[in-house]
């Protein structure tokens, strides 16, 4: 490669040149020897609003003048304070507590470490373990990666570096609540918490779960008076449907993790949110009991500025109702390919068109065969996924499906 960038998710040896993009526009990413890619993952599931949206990228400018950055120990500014508000309101909850980190994988590392010494400041022994979840993923650091999949992830291979913590399934009937009862009861001494992706377990594979497993667990937490940490990086601002996927299910967490489209995918930007009773432990006259965490560009001004603006658009522009448009696009276009004999599978919720199928994609060339009809999809494991912008247009939509229909034909 003639680079000098260690790639994410890549082995270097192997694999091909990147792309290389010079410029991007709505939801097309603009290559250096003039091609256009219509993006279908937005940036991992990030550019909500599509790429340079205006309003985003003049709030930018003017926060950049203004102030760049300062410090948010000891001292705060409007962008912050503001972004802080809305999304104390957003989640349910009374006077939420809004902690700014800068990716979703150190907004999952604060929870847990919240969550944590929630029970220490109470007194409480011995509480400082997770119960995670079969297909999870919470992020790239040491912390997240012990509440991931322990056996079938990219993570698996770090068993005795990482903390253990306790992966179940996920419940889905009478039998196995039963069971997952029984699984906190003979623990409920040791966990601090349960921790979630609501809905749809995204980066794992795209798993889906009901709204009705999702609100049982909550409730089944509250009868063993666990934290309940509702990881909404990936599945947050849109992406299920609703503003967050708790939303559909009712559920109230005590810690709810967002990011990702927290800035419409214009900088990075996370934010752990959690609820008066968990913060109160916190609040004392004991130095002691004091939250000792701080990313350095935690509250950053230009990426505060730009999850205000980001916040601005869904209240003043229909982009749930777009969201809507494009889970029935998506299911119309792929649900037909379930008849393929390679696909195990067809989902759709939200912003998210996921086919499975019987075996891994040959990931590379996968992408090359993407590439050439002039889209950027990236194929994980043994899914093919699309997640739009959810600006795109529906002609845009069309041909991302109809080059997965033409991959599957050459299988």
């Amino acid at each position: 490669m003639d680079h000098q960038i260690w790639m994410p998710y890549c082995q270097m040896k192997t694999s091909r040149a990147p792309e290389r993009v010079v410029r991007s526009e709505g939801v097309l990413l603009h290559l250096n020897d003039g091609r256009k890619l219509i993006d279908g993952i937005a940036s991992w599931w990030t550019a909500c609003h599509g790429y340079n949206h205006p309003k985003i990228v003049d709030a930018i400018c003017q926060q950049a003048q203004e102030m760049p950055h300062v410090m948010l120990g000891g001292l705060i500014h409007e962008p912050a304070t503001r972004l802080a508000e809305r999304l104390s309101l957003l989640i349910p909850g009374q006077d939420n507590r809004v902690f700014f980190c800068d990716s979703g994988s150190v907004a999952v590392e604060v929870a847990l470490k919240m969550a944590t010494q929630h029970w220490i400041n109470r007194k409480v022994v011995g509480k400082n373990r997770f119960v995670c979840f079969q297909d999870s993923y919470h992020g790239d650091t040491a912390g997240a990666m012990s509440v991931c999949d322990p056996v079938d992830s990219m993570h698996s291979q770090f068993k005795g570096f990482l903390l253990e913590q306790f992966p179940t399934r996920i419940p889905q009937n009478e039998m196995e609540f039963s069971a997952f009862r029984q699984f906190l009861d003979e623990r409920r001494n040791q966990i601090a918490g349960v921790i979630i992706e609501p809905l749809i377990q995204m980066a794992a594979g795209f798993r889906f779960h009901s709204i009705e497993s999702l609100a049982t667990i909550e409730k089944i937490c509250r009868e063993f008076d666990l934290i309940f940490i509702a990881d909404e990086v990936a599945t947050g601002f849109g992406r299920t449907g609703t503003m967050f996927a708790l939303e559909q299910a009712g559920l109230k967490p005590d810690i709810v993790c967002v990011g990702k489209g927290l800035t419409g995918g214009a900088v990075g930007l996370a934010a752990t949110i959690a609820t008066n009773a968990v913060y109160e432990p916190f609040h004392s006259d004991s130095w002691d009991n004091a939250f000792m965490h701080g990313p350095t560009y935690m509250g950053n001004p230009i990426a505060c500025a730009a999850a205000n603006a980001s916040l601005d658009l869904f209240e003043q522009e229909a982009r749930l109702t777009q969201v809507h448009s494009m889970e029935k696009l998506l299911n119309s276009r792929l649900e037909p390919m379930k008849q393929k004999s390679c696909v195990a599978d067809v989902r759709c919720k939200g912003a998210v068109g996921v086919v499975q199928l019987t075996k891994d994609v040959a990931v590379q060339s996968a992408i090359d065969f993407f590439v050439d009809r002039g889209c950027w999809l990236r194929p994980l494991r043994d899914t093919i996924y699309v997640a739009p912008s959810f600006t795109m247009e529906h002609e845009q939509v069309v041909t991302l499906t109809d080059a997965i229909g033409e991959y599957l034909e050459t299988l």
